[in-house]
C-alpha cells in the first residue's frame, strides 16, 4: 500500500512515535497503539453525505495534513502505508462482521503483518470493540488481555478465524476471516456499500472512537460513551455540543469546520 505523499516520519510524528523504527515486533506493536490513540475511528464523511475515497494520496492527506481520522478502510490503509515503510510484509483481509443478528457479506478490513517468524492480525478500525494490539494468530483459543480488555481467536476446520471479545463478562463474537489475500480494489464495493446504504451503520448514526491507555471514547450520534478501566460512563449532549465534544475529546477542530 503505498501514496505518493506518505512519508513514514511525518506518520510518526502524527501519532506521536518516538521510539525506534524498524521491521521489528516491537515496532509493530508500538505504531498499532500509538495510531489507536491518537487517530480516531470516525465517519464524519459518510455522515456528511461524501462517499469515502479510497485513493492513497487522499488518505494520507486526510490523515496526515488535515489531521482527520477515517474508518477502517482509511485506517488500516494508512497503518499499511507505514508497514510498507518499515519493509514489514503484509496482506489485507477481508472479515464478516458477526454481532447482527442476520448475517453479513465482509465489508471489514483488517491487516495480517508477518514479522520475526510471526503473523499478527492488526486491526485499527473495528470502533467500539476493536483490537488494542497486534495479536499472535498463533495463540488460538488463548484469552488474551489488553488493558481492561480481554479477546480470544479461535480458528475452524476450514481456515476461518473468529475474533471474541470479552463483553460485560460474556464472550461475543466481533468478526470472522480467512488468510486469503485481498488487493485494495477489493474492497470498493464494500466502501460504497458502508459509505451510501440506507442499512449501513456508518449511514445511519455518527460514530467515533479513540481509544486511549485506560479504555476508549464514543460519540455514537448524541450519546457520549466512556470507558475507564472497565467502567463506562454515558452523557447525552445537546446537539450544540457534539461540535465542542468532537474537538475537545477526538482532536477533530477541522471536521467541524468543514
Amino acid at each position: 500500500m503505498q501514496a505518493s505523499n506518505f512519508d513514514l516520519s511525518t506518520y510518526l510524528q502524527r501519532i506521536g512515535h518516538t521510539g525506534p523504527a524498524a521491521a521489528d515486533t516491537a515496532t509493530l506493536q508500538a505504531i498499532m497503539r500509538q495510531q489507536l490513540f491518537t487517530v480516531p475511528f470516525e465517519n464524519l464523511d459518510v455522515q456528511a453525505g461524501k462517499i469515502v475515497s479510497l485513493v492513497p494520496e487522499d488518505i494520507a492527506d486526510k490523515i496526515l495534513r488535515q489531521g482527520r481520522g477515517g474508518y477502517c478502510y482509511e485506517v488500516n490503509g494508512l497503518f499499511a502505508m507505514a508497514l510498507q515503510a518499515l519493509g514489514i510484509p503484509y496482506r489485507f483481509v477481508s472479515a464478516r462482521p458477526m454481532f447482527y443478528p442476520a448475517r453479513r457479506p465482509r465489508t471489514h478490513m483488517a491487516v495480517i503483518a508477518e514479522v520475526e517468524g510471526r503473523r499478527w492480525l492488526c486491526d485499527l478500525g473495528f470502533g467500539s470493540y476493536g483490537i488494542r494490539a497486534p495479536m499472535d494468530l498463533g495463540a488460538v483459543g488463548v484469552d488474551i488481555a489488553q488493558d481492561s480488555d480481554t479477546f480470544q481467536l479461535t480458528l475452524d476446520e476450514r481456515g476461518e478465524y473468529l475474533l471474541k471479545a470479552k463483553v460485560e463478562g460474556e464472550w461475543a463474537n466481533q468478526y470472522a476471516f480467512d488468510l486469503s489475500p485481498q488487493e485494495w480494489i477489493d474492497f470498493v464495493p464494500a466502501n460504497y456499500l458502508n459509505s451510501t446504504h440506507p442499512e449501513a451503520i456508518f449511514v445511519q448514526k455518527l460514530l467515533v472512537v479513540l481509544h486511549q491507555s485506560s479504555g476508549r471514547v464514543i460519540l455514537l450520534d448524541d450519546m457520549l460513551k466512556t470507558v475507564k478501566n472497565g467502567q463506562v460512563e454515558k452523557k447525552q449532549l445537546a446537539r450544540e455540543e457534539i461540535g465542542e465534544v468532537l474537538n475537545r475529546l477526538f482532536g477533530l477542530a477541522t471536521a467541524v469546520q468543514q
